[in-house]
């Protein structure tokens, strides 16, 4: 059975970092395109970035308003994908979530279906 597993969230003061990793167990990451979302409260899921199969290019995509803060990456041998984020602002606060969906030689792009999620793990940034 698929699973991911996020965590490395946690409380952080404005303008600081955080590093959060997305897991997978039964599957390897290497074949899938990574998404990264996140939900503040009493809004709508928002989707922060994205991380191409290892198969296809590794490319990357990122929201507006997250370009230059944050950068997704991956580690094959932990089968693992990151999510870096830096500068750090209140309006980040959010529970995040990784999401996975196969895809061979195909680049990932915003606002893709995703089959495959995590349980999230809380981010909250304030003073």
């Amino acid at each position: 059975q698929l699973q991911l597993v996020e965590s490395g969230g946690g409380l952080v003061q404005p303008g600081g970092s955080l590093r959060l990793s997305c897991v997978g167990a039964g599957f390897s990451l290497g074949d899938y395109s990574i998404g990264w979302f996140r939900q503040a409260p009493g809004k709508g899921r928002e989707e922060v970035g994205c991380i191409s199969s290892s198969s296809t290019d590794d490319s990357t995509n990122y929201g507006d308003s997250v370009k230059g803060r944050f950068t997704i990456s991956r580690d094959n041998h932990k089968n693992t994908v990151f999510l870096e984020m830096h500068s750090l602002k209140p309006e980040d606060t959010g529970i995040y979530y990784c999401a996975a969906q196969f895809s061979l030689y195909s680049p990932c792009v915003h606002g893709a279906q995703y089959d495959n999620w995590g349980q999230g793990t809380q981010v909250t940034v304030s003073s």
